[in-house]
């Protein structure tokens, strides 16, 4: 396929904007970049998709997400107004995980991965919890991701806050799916060993995660610090904060993914540098839960890996990079906090070397060729002139996901005209409407 008169940015190291651009797309990857007259006149026979002068832009990627979280939406759980983060853990969070039956599980990964299509986002690193339906979950989500056309990696959240019963089923789910791509790999598959978070976690559970986890090389997902609450119970319970903590245990390294690292001191963010752990940042979901906002710019300057997530929030990668450009600012009362450029860094070179991590022989985050054809398709046609330059100050003031009219993932059309072809939203939507209030009336009862 050759998409023709598209506004190219090509991102990457050495960012292009070609005016009247073209891609050629073999296969999964992306052949040629280069003016729509120059790649027509050299592929005649192409089949064509014009895009009209729309931009053409490498689809977003998320760090860190929750699909299993779809059916919170609207939910008012009793009782007054949680006030603290813990509250919303075990009145909202734990609530919904324990009623999620199978089909549940995979009516809420439909409605995220729609939901990622719909904006644009291609490649996501999901954390999932169902508590009452833990073997086999990762299976349900994978056979949906594969549908979907998407790349997702995957990983079972294990915690002790449902019995050591549980903890133990949470752990051989991790370790049976990362055997199963071990054996049979998959282009849209990745894995990891999800672990909740230190304050629900044991030290006995966690040495049995990395005994568990096997080859060393398998790294870890795992929030930590994200409230207070994290840290008050690591010194409690070891004497040492939440990032100490996991070291010792041999969480930490360069595959391991720790989201949000809120609350962490500079001798942690000297440990996340050294050991090369990632951090993942949430703003929206920090924002939310009244926790606080994450030192990116400091975490960044020690040396430590910073991409960017969503926790679970819609997979709008776009509304999540202009949070990130104002809540900083007004944390800091500093309009000079966490430039667009660094934004924009975060959201595609950072988040792409993430996912590198799962998919190491694929390029992502930019259109060049042997990149991995994963581009969307903007109607944005700005009043003022756009540049590779100032694109990332476009997308903070001008752009909207709402203005993505395709997405092509690995060369698979998914969506064009605002319409998905791979997954049939109208449907999912209403299955998932059921399910909900069914769920809901359980979690109350």
């Amino acid at each position: 396929m050759l998409i023709t008169r598209a506004r190219v940015a090509t991102l990457g190291k050495s960012p292009q904007l070609i005016e009247d651009g073209a891609l050629l797309i073999h296969g999964d990857k992306i052949a040629a970049v280069g003016t729509t007259l120059d790649l027509v006149s050299q592929y005649p026979d192409e089949e064509r998709l014009a895009a009209g002068g729309q931009l053409a832009l490498p689809a977003a990627l998320c760090a860190h997400t929750h699909f299993y979280g779809a059916f919170a939406r609207g939910w008012a759980y009793p009782g007054p107004p949680a006030t603290r983060f813990g509250e919303i853990l075990e009145r909202l969070w734990w609530r919904l995980d324990k009623q999620l039956t199978p089909a549940d599980v995979r009516a809420s990964v439909q409605v995220c991965l729609a939901d990622a299509v719909r904006h644009g986002a291609t490649t996501l690193i999901d954390h999932h919890a169902s508590p009452n339906a833990i073997a086999g979950s990762l299976d349900v989500i994978a056979e949906e991701v594969v549908r979907s056309g998407l790349r997702v990696a995957l990983c079972y959240e294990v915690t002790d806050r449902d019995g050591a019963e549980r903890a133990r089923a949470g752990i051989a789910e991790n370790a049976r799916f990362l055997r199963r791509l071990r054996e049979n790999p998959h282009p849209q598959l990745g894995a990891s060993f999800g672990l909740h978070a230190s304050l629900t976690l044991s030290d006995a559970t966690l040495a049995a995660a990395v005994a568990a986890a096997g080859e060393p090389g398998s790294g870890f997902h795992i929030h930590a610090a994200e409230g207070v609450e994290d840290v008050e119970d690591s010194l409690r319970k070891s004497g040492q904060r939440v990032i100490h903590r996991l070291h010792a245990a041999g969480i930490l390294g360069p595959r391991t993914l720790v989201a949000h690292a809120v609350h962490v001191d500079e001798s942690e963010m000297e440990v996340l540098a050294e050991t090369g752990t990632w951090v993942t940042h949430q703003p929206r979901s920090n924002m939310n839960n009244a926790v606080g906002t994450g030192q990116i710019e400091e975490l960044l300057a020690r040396g430590v890996k910073v991409a960017l997530g969503n926790d679970g929030f819609s997979n709008n990668m776009f509304a999540e990079m202009k949070t990130a450009y104002l809540v900083h600012k007004l944390a800091q009362r500093d309009p000079r906090a966490l430039p667009g450029d660094l934004v924009f860094r975060l959201a595609y070179a950072a988040n792409a070397e993430l996912a590198r991590l799962f998919w190491p022989e694929q390029i992502l985050g930019e259109l060049v060729p042997g990149a991995q054809a994963d581009i969307i398709l903007v109607d944005y046609h700005p009043p003022t002139p756009l540049t590779a330059g100032n694109l990332p100050w476009h997308f903070l003031f001008g752009y909207e996901a709402s203005m993505i009219t395709t997405t092509i993932s690995a060369g698979k059309i998914l969506m064009q005209d605002r319409r998905l072809l791979t997954l049939d939203e109208e449907a999912i939507s209403a299955q998932a409407r059921e399910l909900a209030a069914a769920l809901w009336e359980r979690a109350v009862a």
